[in-house]
This record gives structure tokens, sequence and C-alpha cells, in this order.
């Protein structure tokens, strides 16, 4: 079975280098994000890569903890955050059930490009919602490949036969909505500019436990 930290180690490099697919998507994004946060946000962001979107948002928030299972990604993201002068984003080498975070200490969660990358990403959401505090939020942007053209469908299966891919899980939109609800999320936003493009999304924990 593919280790994914060493893929992701591997294209560390080459995925820095690469342009944004859709610039204009890109920042209509980073705009409804930045719409969620206040100054005095904990904010957590696993799969961070090689950290641009941790550090366009630092400025917004007090301290971001940015989480990714690629040393490489994390050494660019470091990098990057250094020569831009971002003090308030600690870099952490770690896979979501690794992470060491008390129960409702976080404000918000930025899942991007990541939940259908985890091969039990269904516990992923109810380790994030234990994170958060009462009323926190997740902001996420999700491949649903499950709603994808033919090709794009039998991408999963393909990939799970080859030795140095990691696995890419093939679920709705309608599944991650229902999934974000049956933990106990409230869904907020929710935005998808094309049938073959990730769907974002903006979920709130309740403010009070039932």
């Amino acid at each position: 079975m593919a280790r994914p930290e060493k893929f992701w180690d591997r294209m560390a490099a080459r995925y820095a280098r690469q342009p944004v697919a859709d610039e204009a998507v890109y920042q209509r994004k980073l705009e409804m994000t930045r719409s969620c946060l206040r100054p005095d946000m904990e904010l957590l962001e696993i799969g961070c890569g090689t950290g641009s979107t941790a550090i366009v948002h630092a400025p917004h928030v007090r301290h971001i903890l940015a989480t990714d299972i690629s040393a490489n990604m994390l050494a660019i993201a470091r990098e990057k955050a250094q020569s831009e002068g971002i003090e308030n984003i600690s870099f952490q080498c770690a896979a979501i059930d690794s992470l060491q975070i008390e129960n409702a200490s976080i404000d918000a969660v930025l899942a991007l490009s990541i939940l259908h990358l985890l091969p039990d990403w269904r516990t992923a959401l109810a380790s994030v919602y234990d994170m958060l505090r009462p009323g926190g939020l997740l902001v996420s942007s999700t491949a649903c490949i499950g709603d994808m053209g033919l090709l794009m469908r039998m991408l999963p299966p393909v990939m799970k036969v080859l030795p140095m891919v990691p696995a890419v899980q093939a679920f709705t939109a309608a599944e991650l909505k229902s999934a974000l609800e049956e933990v106990g999320f409230e869904l907020e936003q929710s935005w998808q500019p094309g049938r073959d493009q990730a769907v974002f999304i903006v979920a709130r924990k309740q403010a009070q436990q039932q």
C-alpha cells in the first residue's frame, strides 16, 4: 500500500511551482473564508500543503496551527512564512488522527482539498467537530468525485492498484453534507462553481450542546 506522506514528499517541489488552477475561484474562496474569521481566533488547518492559504489568512486571526503529513511540504511552507515575515503560524508534521488537540479548543478548522484524500474521512469530520469550540466553524473545499464525470469516477479504483499513488475517496456532495449533519454540524454555506469542481462548504458546530 502506498504511503501518502512519501508521495507528497516527492511531489512537494513540483506542487509548489504549480499555478492555481482557477485564480478567480480561489480568490472567491479566500474572500468567503475571510468573512468568517476574527482577530481573536485560534485556527487549525489540516493538509496545509506548502502553506499558501494559511499565510493569506494569518493576518486575520490570532494564531494558525498548520499541519500536513509531508515534511517536505512543510519545509517549503516554513520558508514562505519566514520570507513574508509571518510569525503567528505554527507548522506541525502530523495526520489528523495523531494531533494532540484538546476538545473544544479551536475556533475554526480549514480542510481544503483534503477530505477526499482521507481513507476515514467520516471519522476525521467527527474529530474536527470535537476539536471545535461550540459555535466553531469548519471551512472545507472538497472534490466530490462521486458527482463528477465518468473518467473522474474511474480514478479512485485505478489509483487503488497503483503502488506509488495514495488512495482517493469517491463520495458525493450529498454524502458529504449528510455526514456533516450526522456529526452535528449545521451547514451555513455551500458553493460549487462547476460540476467537476470542488464543493466549498462552511459548517458550524452547534453553539449549545443538546
